[in-house]
């Protein structure tokens, strides 16, 4: 149980990390881009398979944010990632909260819900 703790410890730390990269100039756009679907998707009250589901709820939480931080980490400027997980240990950021992005999120999964029902109905 304390590695699991510890595990989720520094996913934040990560996740903190990646907000500075993504606002970092040294970072590049593409990589920019890929931070912002990762943070936002961390910050997310919408997952993409609902927690309640037993078993396989967390799964995207436990899968996916790790291989989409693995994959933004492995795409930074390696003195950007350096410096931005320094300065997200040494005082921890906080993450903006906002309705806007609340709202364009949402609108996000009622499109692609409308977009699979008409696939699956086409």
């Amino acid at each position: 149980m304390k590695t699991l703790k510890q595990f989720a410890r520094r996913m934040k730390h990560h996740v903190q990390a990646l907000y500075l990269a993504g606002r970092d100039s040294r970072t590049p756009l593409i990589t920019k881009c890929l931070v912002g679907v990762i943070v936002a998707y961390a910050l997310s009250p919408i997952d993409l398979i609902p927690d309640f589901i037993p078993l396989i709820g967390f799964l995207d939480d436990a899968l996916i944010l790790p291989v989409g931080i693995y994959l933004a980490v492995k795409s930074l400027p390696a003195e950007v990632w350096n410096d931005c997980l320094a300065q997200a240990e040494q005082a921890p950021v906080r993450l903006p909260n906002s309705r806007w992005a609340a709202a364009a999120v949402l609108s996000i999964w009622v499109m692609a819900a409308v977009a699979l029902v008409y696939w699956l109905r086409g």
